[in-house]
């Protein structure tokens, strides 16, 4: 057999603080979560493109509060009385929540919950508040009230950072040359680079070779 069959098996997303490189785009991002203790309201807004490192950075911020990290699709049956009692707490892709009113009015609950004991509030969404489309007016003027920090698209420095991170958490080591020689070629998001690093990936273990140069040129002109 010319090919190998590729198993799309698990691999690890490395998300602490020591993997989260820091630039021009995420820097200012990175210092308002870091002074989570002064914000307003105890709460604030990370927005960003899709894959922009929202994730990555919550978790870090987690790390660093005890807070526990929800994706806003799971507050219509999540426990609210005994999720406000943490120390902090992370609501993820919160602009999902616009045509679920059972999951608004949960959110709502916890953000007046949190915020009588100054408990901290990070949300996450692709998008500024305004955007989110919430049915709940309450809830609408308590978000849209919140600081709002985002993380800008990526430059060479930063997503050249993200394709050995996105490698490395594969098990995969390159070159600097073959980065250099992707970096040019693929599209200009995080989202690009994840999906190019995973065709990479399956491509290699289905020919039983490394991911080279060659793969990648091969990769790159068949998406």
């Amino acid at each position: 057999m010319t090919q190998q069959l590729a198993f799309d098996l698990p691999h690890r997303t490395a998300r602490g603080r020591e993997d989260f490189f820091v630039s021009s785009t995420n820097a200012q991002a990175l210092a308002a979560l870091d002074a989570w203790r002064t914000w307003p309201g105890s709460k604030m807004v990370l927005t960003g493109p899709p894959a922009a490192g929202k994730t990555h950075l919550a978790h870090v911020w987690a790390a660093a509060s005890g807070a526990q990290v929800h994706a806003a699709s799971t507050l219509d049956h999540a426990d609210i009385p005994t999720l406000a009692t943490q120390p902090a707490v992370v609501i993820e892709d919160c602009e999902t929540l616009g045509s679920d009113p059972i999951a608004q009015t949960a959110l709502f609950h916890l953000h007046n919950m949190l915020a009588a004991t100054g408990a901290a509030l990070l949300m996450t969404a692709a998008t500024a508040p305004r955007d989110w489309g919430f049915t709940l007016p309450d809830l609408a003027s308590r978000v849209q009230a919140a600081p709002v920090t985002r993380l800008d698209p990526p430059d060479d420095a930063l997503l050249s950072a993200v394709l050995v991170k996105l490698f490395a958490d594969r098990q995969i080591t390159v070159t600097p040359a073959l980065i250099a020689y992707v970096l040019p070629r693929m599209d200009r998001s995080f989202a690009a680079a994840r999906a190019l690093v995973a065709a990479l990936d399956t491509a290699a273990l289905a020919r039983g070779t490394g991911v080279t140069r060659a793969l990648a040129a091969t990769v790159l002109d068949n998406p």
